[in-house]
């Protein structure tokens, strides 16, 4: 039988990072810093369950393994803890989408002071494609993140904004724990628009939903909640094949799974604000037919734009939201709010008017932390970036998210000191034109076939990476204080 003692020709070989030092039958793993990447080195039985490089320290035979799924796999089987498992249906869970692979560290140490209950990998198709990553990529990086932080505690996986029954099944390949249901697509915009004549001429009669809802008030919460003829008939134009498609959906992958995913369901990605009546006619008719949702987006008043503060009256939002938040409160489920970036005016109500019950998603605000570090410490590399979000990649990138960045109100790089970049991520249109950008950034290539920025970026994020943990560390910690303000004065 090996003793702890036998692998210290082993450990004393590497820099290791001493969260992930796990010394148990008869077994030495942990996560290593060898300079240029990081690499699983596995010593005892648990080394024939890795796929690596045999070597030697002092006699003692070990593995040294590459950072790949295979090892993922291999390590959740053997440190549960690693996997991911339903969390979403706690009374308080927060997304925090990583785009780079490379932010569980800072997010780790954020909630090792609260007691949210993180989703560390949290990914929209969008998002994949965009980046040119896969789910098995996001649930990986959350994976090593965790085991190398020694992160025990519960965390969930985000299939995000997901609509199709294609994409949902390529997330529950991977084993995410929730599925963010997209009904964009279902959604009839148009009706928002029309007059209450067109709305009458394009309604089909339907007694089960009169009887149930036309002309009916309920008490929410001391909120009162009315359908006006009008406003019903609209509500099921818009909203009805929404409600149809997500029955659809649940039966095929939710109805009688004891160990299946749990279920949000996102309305927010529409043209117009949910108003309270169409958000309580959605969730009342998936609870009658049978649908158990976790929790559901509604699009509320105001703005929440990608990276920067709501737009909008605090006063308007809280009279908004605090009858969304009855209305989910009501009827069983959590209140979501997506986009969720740097909302800091609006977090202590959303703590508040929820009683602490809530989900947050944030997710590009961790690329913008990214980001002003290399403007701090590479600001020839920033600029070149810059120019390139200027000038080529916003126009395209503005066709994927809904932005109001004003390009003449960035500065010009060329009046702006190498001291004076930082100074941008304090500018809404200059991180709204970094934040939606990252894409094309990421994948960009030179005509030699090389990356123009990715490979220097993240060379640098490498050298740097305490200083983004703790950067992380600060600016989502700073969102969850102020959300738990709402609730904790």
């Amino acid at each position: 039988m090996l003793t702890m003692s036998d692998f210290s020709p082993v450990k004393s070989a590497f820099k290791i990072y001493p969260a992930s030092l796990h010394e148990e039958n008869d077994s030495c793993v942990f996560i290593a810093d060898i300079g240029d990447r990081d690499v699983l080195v596995a010593a005892g039985p648990a080394a024939a369950c890795f796929t690596g490089t045999a070597l030697t320290a002092g006699d003692v035979p070990y593995v040294c393994c590459e950072l790949v799924h295979e090892n993922a796999d291999a390590l959740r089987k053997m440190f549960p803890f690693t996997a991911p498992s339903k969390v979403l249906h706690e009374k308080r869970t927060v997304g925090v989408g990583d785009r780079l692979g490379l932010a569980a560290p800072g997010h780790i140490r954020v909630f090792n002071r609260y007691d949210a209950f993180p989703i560390f990998a949290q990914q929209s198709i969008r998002e994949l494609n965009l980046t040119n990553r896969t789910f098995g990529d996001v649930m990986d990086a959350a994976t090593w993140g965790v085991f190398r932080e020694g992160f025990t505690r519960p965390w969930g996986a985000d299939g995000d904004h997901l609509k199709t029954f294609d994409e949902i099944e390529y997330a529950l390949k991977y084993g995410y724990t929730m599925i963010t249901l997209d009904c964009s697509e279902h959604i009839h915009n148009d009706a928002a628009k029309i007059s209450d004549e067109e709305v009458a001429a394009r309604y089909t009669p339907n007694p089960e939903l009169e009887a149930l809802y036309m002309g009916k008030t309920f008490d929410v919460g001391g909120h009162k909640i009315v359908f006006s003829e009008a406003d019903f008939k609209r509500t099921v134009l818009i909203y009805s094949e929404a409600v149809d498609y997500t029955v659809a959906v649940w039966n095929k992958y939710f109805e009688g799974k004891e160990n299946g995913p749990e279920l949000e369901m996102s309305i927010d990605e529409t043209e117009s604000v949910t108003e309270p009546y169409q958000h309580y006619f959605v969730a009342s008719e998936l609870l009658r037919r049978g649908v158990k949702i976790t929790t559901l987006a509604p699009r509320f008043v105001g703005e929440f734009q990608k990276g920067i503060d709501y737009i909008g009256t605090v006063e308007s939002f809280d009279a908004d939201f605090a009858v969304h938040a009855a209305i989910a409160d009501e009827l069983g489920y959590k209140i979501s709010v997506h986009s969720g970036s740097d909302k800091f005016s609006v977090f202590p109500s959303i703590g508040r008017l929820t009683g602490g019950h809530f989900h947050l998603k944030t997710a590009g605000t961790n690329w913008l932390v990214a980001m002003q570090i290399i403007a701090e410490h590479d600001p020839e590399l920033y600029r070149e970036v810059h120019k390139y979000a200027l000038e080529e990649a916003f126009t395209e990138a503005s066709k994927y998210y809904h932005v109001t960045t004003d390009l003449t109100k960035i500065p010009a790089l060329d009046t702006l000191s190498d001291e004076e970049l930082p100074g941008l991520f304090k500018l809404n249109d200059a991180r709204q034109l970094i934040h939606i950008t990252y894409g094309l950034i990421l994948t960009q290539k030179k005509t030699d076939g090389t990356f123009a920025f990715r490979d220097r970026l993240f060379s640098a994020w490498r050298k740097y990476a305490e200083e983004y943990a703790v950067r992380l560390d600060e600016h989502i910690g700073r969102h969850l204080q102020e959300v738990y303000k709402g609730f904790q004065n």
